[in-house]
């Protein structure tokens, strides 16, 4: 028997659905994330559940919609007194379901939370390991890709020693706010624009994309890529205001596509056929595949499809 598929989730974060230059973007330079196309299942029409950062990924951790999983903002309603109660009841909502990081531990996998997560400590999503404390949207996880990488490496290589299959969570706060690429990759992009803010914008788009080079490549170095699944899609999307440091209508927050399409990738080298599919795909979907690419039972009435 060929051992289970290690699973990556890259989690791209306020990212309009045509901002890559594979979705045919005529300025955006995102040569990694065309690679990630080019070796991949790619459902151009992807839609998320929600045009919001906490119950998008919610869904995608729970493949439920946020009427089913009952997270459906950021942030609780009733003012500071009521704030920590509050989220503390949204966690409890969360653990309600039975998360992806918790199904894929009764197969054996090791699993590592990093970036955006906002129900708690990383533990209450099932994860075995995590970066984040229990702190708005992320604390101490918010430094990947923005600062380092390492911890996903690290975390790789003790899942390697302990022969055990493995499940990362790379959930960068990026392209999202603050838009503070370096300063050449803004100097590059105000000659494609005459907005300050949407050259600070793609800038901060180039910056993911660089990451996920770095990640790809890991893989790669480490001989992984061919049995490691990895799925990308992103949170919400976004339309960058010209005028402002801040997002546009008909996007974040709206039912617009600016707010809920994204491109949905699966890629597994030699198992998963590269090719673009013009059928709709959406974030729930996104569970039952991979449970099924790891030979997990898949909880009972999910709506989405493998």
């Amino acid at each position: 028997a060929d051992p289970p598929p290690n699973v990556v989730f890259i989690l791209s974060d306020d990212q309009h659905w045509r901002d890559y230059a594979f979705m045919g973007h005529p300025h955006l330079r995102t040569p990694h994330l065309d690679r990630l196309a080019r070796e991949s299942l790619v459902f151009p029409r992807g839609y998320v559940t929600s045009s919001l950062c906490s119950p998008s990924l919610a869904s995608i951790i729970t493949g439920r919609y946020p009427h089913e999983h009952r997270i459906v903002g950021n942030d609780p309603p009733g003012g500071k007194e009521a704030f920590a109660a509050g989220r503390e009841r949204m966690t409890r909502h969360l653990e309600e379901w039975p998360t992806l990081p918790r199904l894929l531990g009764a197969r054996g996998y090791q699993s590592l939370q990093t970036g955006k997560w906002w129900q708690g400590d990383f533990s209450r999503g099932g994860f075995t390991e995590g970066m984040t404390k229990g702190a708005r949207h992320g604390d101490e996880g918010l430094a990947i890709g923005r600062k380092t990488m390492q911890p996903i490496y690290d975390f790789i290589g003790r899942s390697r020693a302990a022969g055990k299959p493995f499940f990362v969570w790379y959930a960068p706060m990026l392209p999202h706010d603050p838009h503070d690429p370096a300063p050449e990759l803004v100097e590059h992009y105000a000659t494609q624009t005459d907005s300050v803010h949407v050259a600070r914008y793609w800038g901060n788009v180039e910056r993911f994309d660089r990451t996920v080079g770095d990640l790809l490549d890991h893989l790669d170095r480490e001989h992984l890529s061919a049995n490691t699944l990895v799925v990308y899609v992103t949170d919400n999307g976004w339309i960058q205001s010209p005028d402002a440091p801040r997002f546009g209508p008909r996007s974040k927050l709206s039912p617009y596509d600016g707010g809920l399409r994204s491109p949905i990738m699966f890629r597994r080298p030699g198992t998963i056929q590269p090719r673009t599919s013009d059928e709709l795909a959406s974030a729930i979907d996104i569970l039952p595949t991979v449970l099924a690419a790891c030979g997990v039972e898949p909880p009972a009435r999910l709506p989405g499809v493998n």
